[in-house]
């Protein structure tokens, strides 16, 4: 279960905050972790829910929760700077060094290494770091529970909030006590009370899709880690595999919600296992079919067998003449010499089996609230914008929003300000809205962009990823922008602890950076078509490579 600790709010002499444990950390946390902040101010965190079953939790070793998280760079590096990644289980994560994303109807292919464009964490390679988020709520109250100055109300209500005279929100509790709040930060979801308290509008949509999410079984790899994601951009949607460790991966598949709902249900997980492994291989044309049988069956009040599935599978591969030894066959195993097929590398490892009760769906929607300070009031996480999962940024995104807040919090309490003034606040605002912006545009377009079926758009886009594929700076800024690297957090920090050295990795590349502005390639697909990388600018490209090895 997701737990979201619902509100914030300060008193004149206590702070209570409000953070989501699935999409931030508090943002009193990075204040908290400055000796005269800490010394200033008192955090209260009100949760509707219980939260023994987080504190307790002891999973069964080789058992995985199915909400897991991409944790990058620099959101792993502000939780290990305020003190809550050494309550991380790290036996229970998977770096990320690698990622192959390909085109479901051309096949082009975009590969990042992390040792290949030099992010790196810890001086290993890492691009970003896996962990279900009961091990990172865990760690979030065990490192809450070492902070005198944090008061954690769980199974407390909010009944409303109303403003006292002075202007000054009026927290009212389901136990019958009443937070006077100089400050109210919301980090309490999509419906945010906080945001409707405020009088801030949102706007956005719902996607045509769901995201299934299981937790998924393979042998080990021969030869190979399982430390690679694999992302294929199919029309009806993307679909993720992510490590979790030798034997362990994590399926995020964002499709039609009749299909989303057929797949979810399968209690065994036979047949959704057999559909990932043909989702990662088999052209659209096939796949589309597959679809339409499971959908045809659910809708005639059966369901199809995972041998019925698998005669299908097989069938459709002899007609796309796909020999059982090739890395393209879901029924492919060792060859002779018991080494995996060639180019296995490409493709996630086969799927052998589903965790008993890891499938599940749920909707997806894109959101965005109008502004993030209100009076006496701000927004993040969730709260203030809903991406799309195919990037995985949801969660980055918050803790961004976080660390910049509290940067601003530290600031007002240095500064012997008003932490819940206009001024004292804009300046998170600045920081975060146009980044996030940018992001939830780029997300939304790149999934709309990989939704279409026009032949002219697949050439163009195919044409992008084969170009960007050659380019190491430009992939190293489509990284940067999310997150892969630890600029972003560093820089926040330095605000606070005054500590880090930036990172400066030349004019050219930061140029790519801002104008990507994304996190996947085909955020510059527009501009790719346009010819915007012609020769000239390739030479610089390279050069701007070179300055960041240096």
């Amino acid at each position: 279960m997701i737990i979201e600790l619902k509100l914030c709010s300060l008193n004149a002499s206590r702070v209570v905050c409000t953070t989501s444990l699935h999409h931030a950390t508090s943002p009193s946390m990075l204040s908290c972790s400055n000796p005269h902040v800490r010394s200033t101010i008192s955090v209260v965190l009100i949760e509707a829910g219980d939260l023994a079953k987080i504190r307790e939790w002891a999973p069964q070793e080789g058992l995985f929760s199915n909400r897991v998280s991409s944790i990058t760079n620099a959101s792993q590096t502000f939780l290990e700077g305020i003190g809550a990644w050494q309550h991380v289980d790290e036996s229970r994560t998977m770096p990320m060094e690698e990622m192959q994303v390909w085109d479901g109807l051309s096949d082009a292919r975009i590969t990042y290494t992390a040792s290949e464009l030099g992010f790196l964490h810890h001086n290993r390679p890492q691009m970003a770091r896996l962990t279900e988020n009961l091990n990172l709520q865990r760690a979030l109250l065990r490192y809450l529970s070492s902070l005198p100055e944090v008061r954690l109300f769980d199974n407390t209500k909010v009944s409303n909030i109303a403003r006292e005279g002075g202007g000054s929100p009026l927290v009212n509790l389901s136990t019958g006590r009443v937070l006077r709040a100089r400050l109210l930060v919301g980090a309490d979801g999509h419906n945010s009370p906080v945001r409707s308290y405020a009088h801030i509008d949102s706007y956005g949509w719902s996607y045509p899709t769901h995201a299934v999410v299981a937790t998924l079984t393979h042998a080990p790899r021969p030869l190979l880690q399982n430390r690679t994601a694999y992302q294929r951009f199919l029309p009806t949607g993307p679909i993720a595999f992510l490590p979790l460790s030798p034997t362990t991966s994590s399926l995020v598949w964002s499709t039609r919600p009749a299909l989303a709902r057929v797949l979810s249900r399968d209690v065994e997980g036979a047949v959704l296992a057999r559909m990932v492994n043909a989702a990662f291989r088999l052209p659209e044309t096939s796949l589309r079919y597959l679809h339409q049988v499971l959908t045809d069956a659910a809708e005639n009040a059966s369901a199809a067998t995972p041998a019925q599935i698998e005669e299908e599978i097989a069938f459709r591969e002899r007609a796309h003449a796909i020999p059982p030894t090739s890395p393209l066959s879901s029924l492919a195993g060792p060859t002779s010499a018991g080494l995996p097929p060639e180019d296995a590398e490409l493709y996630p490892p086969l799927v052998t089996g589903v965790q008993s009760g890891t499938a599940a769906s749920f909707p997806l929607r894109y959101s965005h609230a109008d502004a993030y300070v209100g009076a006496r009031t701000v927004l993040v996480g969730d709260a203030a914008h809903t991406v799309h999962p195919l990037a995985g940024q949801g969660l980055n995104m918050g803790l961004m929003d976080v660390a910049a807040l509290a940067g601003c919090v530290a600031d007002a309490v240095r500064a012997g300000g008003d932490i819940g003034a206009y001024t004292a606040l804009a300046p998170y605002a600045r920081a975060r809205y146009l980044e996030n912006h940018k992001l939830l545009s780029a997300v939304d377009k790149l999934h709309k962009l990989y939704a279409s079926t026009a032949a002219p758009l697949v050439w163009a886009r195919s044409v992008g990823l084969e170009v960007v594929n050659e380019l190491d700076a430009v992939k190293a800024a489509l990284m940067m922008s999310a997150g892969a690297d630890s600029v972003s957090v560093d820089r926040e920090r330095d605000r606070v602890w005054g500590s880090a050295d930036p990172l400066v990795w030349g004019a050219v590349a930061k140029g790519v950076e801002g104008l990507a502005g994304a996190v996947g390639a085909a955020a510059m697909l527009g501009q790719v078509v346009k010819g915007a990388v012609g020769n000239g600018i390739q030479g610089l490209l390279r050069d701007a490579a070179e300055q960041r090895r240096v």
